[in-house]
């Protein structure tokens, strides 16, 4: 009997509140999970779960037993780690990743990962929810700076540019702006945090001071490709990130404002997109996330 892998499944209904869920965490039917914690419940000969067709507690022993095995996985995972010492990066690697990002980005990125690191099997989790790394297996997160939280240890790795822009049939149509008080009498095109649901600031840097501009939002949308692509056909003004818009603007398909076209430098520019790593804690920079960081800070450095 695989007395550890019951335990685990146990752990994961508790700490995902249901047996489905802890089915779908772990990639297993609600029957075999269901199944696992009957055996663990034949094992000790006691009850766990207190289970109905609509609720599922912890019982009194479960309580008890939850408390003392609940730390056991990851205790695992510490002892095996320092056994192997800085062996050479082998195993899964869970990536978060917000979704134009790890479109971008990452996803180009990963066959050059993979044959870097052979022994190191991906998965890309791409989305702009919030994510929990313990109870979703995720060994590192990248995150821009308004995303971060108190229980996650981040590492800031990079800072790419933030570029408005908009299509030149726009632009001939509606004038071009010259300042960030402008933008209040142009069509902007705003990203909507899907997780909170607040807008993403338009913040610029206006003789070394920050100023959030007054927006105009006449789209909205919680798909930064969306407002992209509304922005190609014309629809206003966005902010976009540097590798989403530069691209669009090599093909002409959108043009750069707020910017000098003598090369001198700009009394007004775009606030950078800071991107950061992000782990549950400091135990968790094992050799296969540590590699994975460098090698996403190399590549992001060009």
């Amino acid at each position: 009997m695989d007395l550890l892998g019951l335990i685990n499944t146990f752990i994961r209904v508790v700490e995902n509140g249901s047996i489905a869920a802890a089915a779908r965490a772990k990639g297993m039917s609600p029957a075999a999970v269901s199944q696992s914690v009957s055996r663990l419940e034949t094992h000790l000969g006691v009850r766990l779960l207190s289970r109905t067709t609509r609720s599922m507690t912890l019982t009194e022993s479960g309580k008890r037993y939850f408390e003392k095995v609940r730390h056991i996985p990851q205790d695992i995972d510490l002892a095996s780690q320092a056994a192997a010492i800085e062996t050479k990066p082998q195993g899964s690697l869970c990536i978060a990743t917000t979704a134009a990002f790890g479109r971008h980005v990452l996803a180009p990125l990963m066959p050059t990962f993979k044959q870097t690191y052979p022994d190191i099997d991906i998965e890309l989790i791409s989305t702009d929810r919030n994510v929990d790394h313990r109870l979703e297996g995720v060994d590192v997160s990248i995150r821009i700076e308004a995303q971060l939280n108190d229980q996650l240890i981040a590492r800031k790795i990079a800072s790419l540019p933030f570029i408005f822009c908009a299509a030149p049939v726009y632009l001939a149509r509606a004038g071009i702006p010259k300042t960030p008080e402008e933008l209040s009498q142009h069509a902007c095109l705003v990203f909507r945090y899907p997780t909170d649901g607040r807008f993403l600031p338009w913040t610029f840097m206006v003789n070394g001071q920050p100023v959030n501009a007054k927006l105009n939002p006449e789209f909205i949308s919680d798909d930064i490709d969306i407002i992209a692509k509304i922005a190609e056909n014309g629809g206003g003004i966005a902010r976009l990130a540097s590798f989403i818009a530069q691209p669009l603007i090599e093909r002409g398909q959108l043009m750069p404002l707020f910017h000098s076209d003598q090369g001198e430098k700009s009394d007004v520019a775009a606030l950078p997109m800071n991107i950061y790593a992000c782990v549950n804690e400091r135990s968790a920079l094992n050799s296969k996330v540590r590699a994975f960081i460098a090698f996403l800070e190399q590549q992001l450095a060009h």
